[in-house]
């Protein structure tokens, strides 16, 4: 069997196994899923993210130690697993189920691997930013009582950090910030319910009725916890990047929703 045709870690061959979807042929078939690096060695896309923390240290390949970065910008031994400088990149070429895709660039994905391998406690945070960015209220909710049920004793982040983590890959910006960006507004109304001191009335009656209907109790929110306070790594608030998109938030503005401690 020729080397590129298994796997630099498993050595398995460079496919995988999937259900068939619409049912004409019985039992699961393969696929192939090879992505082969800048120095030619080949790995699952799977088997290579699971040595993301070597990778994201080292900008090495795994197998032959060969440099992949595009350039030397990138995390370092004293800086792990933080946002790569703008203009670094891994570039591979990836044949899978879909076809191939030349100069995929994987270093987010490695980085952002690497993070989560390192602070597994983040890994519900960014499951809730993904959930604020497409504007998905009952994962949202969902997410949080699970998290207030859950009574594991692996550290996890209590629902009030989870609510307002800011993501170090993503220039530190808030579920708000992303649900801004995105032009959620059911999400953003959400959020300040469960994250502001804004004053119940300030909220549209049937947002207040479905809020009431699924449960969901304001906490009391001091200013000092105001989610709407949060910077991202540009020390804009979720309100700036609402003023940089104004039209979308216009009504929300004037009425000095948004604003960090508004009432």
């Amino acid at each position: 069997m020729a080397a590129a045709s298994i796997c630099k870690v498993c050595e398995d061959p460079l496919v995988v196994e999937v259900e068939d979807e619409d049912g004409e042929t019985a039992g699961p078939h393969t696929v192939p899923d090879d992505l082969e690096l800048g120095c030619g060695c080949h790995f699952h896309w799977q088997c290579l993210l699971d040595q993301s923390s070597e990778v994201a240290l080292s900008l090495k390949c795994p197998s032959c130690q060969s440099p992949l970065a595009e350039n030397s910008a990138g995390p370092s031994a004293t800086n792990p697993f933080a946002q790569p400088t703008s203009g670094a990149s891994i570039l591979t070429r990836y044949i899978n189920e879909g076809g191939i895709q030349e100069g995929l660039d994987i270093l987010p994905a490695i980085t952002e691997e690497a993070y989560l391998e390192a602070n597994p406690q983040a890994r519900p945070a960014r499951a809730f930013h993904v959930m604020c960015g497409e504007g998905d209220v009952d994962g949202i909710v969902d997410l949080l009582r699970d998290i207030d049920q859950d009574d594991g004793e692996e550290p996890a982040l209590s629902p009030a950090q989870l609510i307002r983590y800011q993501d170090p890959l993503a220039n530190m910006k808030s579920g708000l910030h992303l649900a801004i960006e995105q032009e959620r507004e059911e999400v953003v109304w959400l959020l300040l319910w469960i994250a502001s001191p804004l004053r119940t009335d300030a909220f549209p009656r049937p947002l207040r009725e479905i809020a009431q209907a699924m449960g969901l109790q304001r906490p009391d929110t001091p200013p000092s916890d105001d989610i709407r306070a949060l910077e991202d790594d540009r020390g804009r608030t979720a309100e700036a990047i609402a003023v940089e998109r104004e039209g979308p938030w216009a009504t929300l503005l004037q009425g000095n929703v948004l604003h960090p401690g508004s009432s």
